[in-house]
């Protein structure tokens, strides 16, 4: 779909096989407009913002302030996550893991769909510009755009990087959760940004892998669609390794606590990783949604070790710097 796709959508009368319009199916069409926003991804972007508040304010930060920034930070990434269902509905039609999406089924219309997404969107900024500050509303607003934008509309269906630059907007809670405290991106933000950022390949790639079939019945150009598993599961492991080594490099803000955190973890992740690489290269099918598992449960890990470092208080191992 192209920008001009998009505008034909505001345009154009509701597709045929659209549900009918009438009374009733409040519910179940509050149900479909939530699953619009992907309420499981939504829940992971916010797990990695609190600690970055925490971290940034060396302690804990208002709890309104987190309230509020998870609020706006929760209304912007609903806000991408529709407006990718919005473009993406004939991929969602063709794909198994996506067909039961509200836009694949008719229980919404692309239409109603581009309204809820534009206004979380809205309500994203408005929020954060209200209780925090401007920056981590604008940096909400570009998270937004270059999901939409650059990821989906140009990215997804042209290159098999897609999601190496296109991860990039789930990057972006940290360093607004960071702005909402300071008002500043200080390079703490922007290590904890790229932890994320090489974290995505090969968390996504797992995933590609096990849904191989179904991104090439879509025409999109993942990496599992367009090269060997064997070739896959090596950079999945490779990626696996840069997201460890940078995790580490938030030693200067961060004590033990976090950094036997992040080595433990990060020691177990690879070992994941490579244990597909290893069945891959016998020839085998291996496990790639356990990798996928595990690379949620070590974010996850990761975020709650920054967390408690800070929330601990033990002087950090080079701060200051």
């Amino acid at each position: 779909m192209t920008i001009g796709d998009l505008r034909e959508v505001v345009r154009a009368p509701d597709a045929e096989g659209s549900p009918p319009r009438g009374p009733a199916r409040g519910a179940a069409r509050a149900r479909a407009y939530l699953a619009l926003t992907k309420p499981r991804i939504i829940r992971l972007l916010l797990i990695t913002t609190v600690p970055a508040m925490c971290l940034a304010a060396r302690g804990l930060p208002s709890l309104w302030l987190v309230l509020w920034t998870l609020v706006g930070g929760a209304a912007a990434a609903g806000s991408a996550n529709t407006l990718n269902c919005v473009i993406d509905a004939d991929i969602d039609k063709v794909m198994n893991r996506t067909k039961d999406r509200p836009l694949a089924t008719g229980a919404l219309t692309r239409r109603e769909a581009l309204v809820f997404g534009l206004g979380l969107g809205a309500l994203s900024f408005a929020v954060l510009w209200w209780t925090s500050n401007l920056l981590a509303a604008s940096l909400a607003v570009a998270a937004i755009l270059f999901y939409v934008l650059v990821y989906t509309l140009v990215l997804k269906r042209r290159t098999s990087q897609n999601i190496v630059w296109g991860g990039a907007a789930g990057c972006m809670p940290v360093v607004i959760g960071w702005a909402a405290v300071t008002g500043t991106v200080d390079w703490p933000a922007w290590v904890m940004f790229a932890v994320i950022f090489v974290w995505t390949p090969a968390h996504f790639w797992a995933l590609a892998m096990r849904y191989r079939e179904d991104y090439a019945a879509a025409n999109v150009p993942m990496l599992p669609v367009v090269a060997p598993p064997k070739v896959v599961a090596r950079r999945t492991a490779a990626y696996t390794w840069l997201t460890v080594v940078v995790s580490l490099l938030l030693f200067p803000v961060t004590s033990w606590v976090y950094v036997a955190v992040a080595g433990v973890v990060g020691a177990w992740f690879v070992v994941r990783a490579h244990g597909l690489r290893n069945a891959v290269a016998r020839g085998e099918a291996g496990e790639p949604m356990a990798v996928f598992h595990a690379s949620i449960a070590y974010l996850a890990a990761v975020f709650v070790g920054i967390a408690v470092d800070a929330l601990v208080g033990l002087t950090p191992i080079g701060w200051p710097l």
